[in-house]
């Protein structure tokens, strides 16, 4: 991969690069009313991996989207990447999809056109598809493959000159048109090119659709480079996994698990200990620091950020949210878009809802439910309680069964709780409502207004003892039955 500085003297060099990906089709076979291109491997929409890739190689501004199907949806789902889109408005085509940017790559000398439903693409390859067609000054370069089984691909046949295989292309010969001989060709068409942008626009209106779907295919642009004495080269991608399409939920399956396999294999490397790695589910943009314990049946998701050494339980989810170290997650906790400090416990069972912040040493535990609420340092709430909407501060002591009756049935209100509060259990908090500093809260009350700080809150109804008066309800139920 090129470093900052390659890739900005690169992109104000003389002869810009562009890229362009295709990402208009439908894709059938995926029996979908979504877009192909917004299926996700890897907690990432098949088309948000390719421009990662290819963004690693180019600026986004240089990348463009050729949308189509459904192009709304695609455009409102990308756009965060920063790359600029055509729309495809008839779909009759790779070619035809091309000639939809004639105008917006004018300004360009060279163009390399990957595939949005080809996610495994590594910047690696992009750059050496790259500076091999500018090296070899091609009109179109092509990025080939071996795959295991090469059956329905199209074959790559190289010129050989002097007894020695070169990186000249002959011709592509389809799946249908191949010899006995040809056959046992390994190498395949991946379908990702570079190309000499000015020759191919003074070409691409040579295209024809005399084809079984009637459709324009950039591929047979080869042959009519080829007929005008014009390069066309090959070079092959290191992996042929990175080549692979996702056309069906089989595929798809098979290259999330590929994809997910290289990410624990990665964390590994770096230092984390993943049990069982085959049973946990990290996404792509997840990352962990060193000597953190990721137990089975793990699922890691979105932008998480965990720190080191932590240990996470089996069963936990964990969504967009951001762990510091030393931190312990015990078994089955849900956790979305919220924060936890250095040294906290959680669990198990507890849930984390967004907006949840958890101070350094807070303890959250069983069936503890957060909401918007920030939990001070030190703090703890152990056992069978909702904090919605909550500020409270350090040194906190929630009893068990605690509820902050945050909603009116219109509007939401806040409970504050500052420092070194006693919450008994199965306390009421109607909000809005401040609990001061060091102040008590008797079990069982509900607290309807403010408490000075280290005062008594109590609401509890005085204690009734009616002396012998179970043994006299037993025997009136005695006489009733007789």
């Amino acid at each position: 991969m090129p470093n900052n500085s390659d890739q900005s003297a690169f992109n104000s060099a003389a002869a810009p690069f562009a890229v362009a990906i295709l990402a208009a089709g439908k894709g059938t076979r995926l029996k979908s009313k979504h877009p192909k291109v917004l299926h996700e491997i890897g907690g990432r929409p098949l088309l948000g991996h390719v421009i990662r890739a290819a963004s690693a190689v180019i600026e986004p501004k240089h990348i463009f989207c050729i949308i189509g199907h459904e192009a709304a949806r695609v455009r409102a789902a990308i756009e965060p990447y920063g790359t600029r889109f055509v729309e495809q408005t008839e779909q009759r085509g790779t070619g035809h999809a091309m000639m939809q940017c004639r105008r917006v790559l004018a300004d360009y000398d060279h163009v390399i056109v990957l595939s949005g439903d080809v996610p495994l693409i590594r910047p690696e390859t992009i750059a050496r598809v790259r500076d091999f067609h500018l090296a070899q000054n091609a009109a179109m370069t092509i990025l080939t493959a071996e795959p295991r089984d090469p059956f329905g691909y199209g074959r790559i046949l190289r010129r050989v000159r002097s007894g020695h295989i070169t990186d000249e292309v002959v011709s592509i010969v389809e799946q249908k048109q191949l010899t006995p001989d040809q056959a046992s060709i390994g190498e395949v068409n991946s379908g990702i090119y570079a190309f000499d942008v000015k020759k191919l626009f003074q070409r691409i209106d040579l295209l024809n659709t005399d084809n079984p779907h009637g459709e324009f295919y950039l591929t047979d642009i080869a042959a009519i480079l080829q007929r005008d004495g014009e390069s066309v080269m090959a070079v092959r991608a290191q992996s042929p996994e990175e080549v692979l399409g996702v056309n069906t939920r089989i595929e798809l399956a098979a290259l999330d698990s590929y994809l997910r396999d290289q990410k624990a294999r990665e964390l590994m490397a770096s230092g984390v200990t993943i049990f069982r790695p085959e049973t946990c589910v990290i996404d792509s943009d997840v990352t962990v620091g060193a000597d953190t314990v990721i137990e089975p049946f793990v699922q890691l998701l979105g932008h998480t950020a965990i720190g080191a050494d932590c240990r996470i339980r089996s069963g936990t989810v964990i969504t967009n949210c951001r762990l510091g170290n030393n931190i312990t997650v015990k078994h089955g906790c849900i956790m979305e878009d919220s924060t936890v400090d250095n040294s906290a416990v959680l669990g198990p069972y507890s849930h984390l809802r967004p907006a949840s912040q958890i101070g350094v040493g807070a303890h959250v535990g069983n069936f503890v439910e957060t909401k918007k609420t920030r939990l001070g340092k030190g703090s703890k709430a152990n056992h069978l309680t909702y904090l919605g909407d909550a500020e409270i501060g350090e040194g906190v002591n929630i009893g068990a069964g605690t509820i902050t009756c945050n909603y009116d049935g219109v509007n939401k209100f806040k409970t504050v709780i500052d420092d070194g509060v006693f919450i008994g259990s199965d306390t009421t908090l109607v909000a809005p409502v401040r609990i001061g500093k060091g102040a008590y809260v008797g079990a069982s009350s509900c607290i309807t207004q403010d408490l000075p700080d280290d005062s008594l809150g109590l609401t509890r109804p005085p204690l009734v003892i009616k002396e012998n008066w179970a043994s006299a309800k037993r025997e009136k139920l005695k006489k009733q039955k007789s």
